[in-house]
């Protein structure tokens, strides 16, 4: 049996601690050469991802914009035809009256033809 002694034991534990710090000394370098190596092309891909952000933003920003353009038309024709309509029914109430009455009466029909079950006759 091998006894070591308290000299030859104090050195390979420095030995041992030596080649620990290499090891990671060694890893180290590994990841940062591949930390260095990989990094443009995240960075090349945050570039992207940015980029496309930007377009999605412009491009709902002009929908957006659209949008409240379609609106705000729709808008004042509604108020166009509520305008016209009123002014009709103002200036022929009669008429507008028996055209109310003719539409509702056409609908009424139409309801009644569609619902109407196979079994009355």
């Amino acid at each position: 049996m091998q006894t070591i002694t308290t000299t030859q034991g104090g050195n390979m534990g420095n030995a041992m601690i030596h080649r620990v710090d290499e090891a990671s000394n060694s890893m180290h370098h590994a990841i940062d050469r591949a930390s260095e190596a990989v990094g443009p092309a995240i960075d090349g891909l945050a570039a992207g991802a940015h980029q496309a952000t930007n377009r999605m933003a412009m491009t709902a920003t002009g929908a957006a914009v659209g949008l409240r353009s379609a609106s705000e038309r729709l808008r004042a024709t509604q108020n166009q035809l509520t305008q016209g309509c009123s002014s009709y029914v103002q200036d022929k109430p009669l008429t507008s009256l028996g055209i109310a009455a003719a539409g509702g009466f056409l609908l009424g029909m139409i309801l009644l033809l569609t619902h109407k079950s196979p079994d009355r006759h």
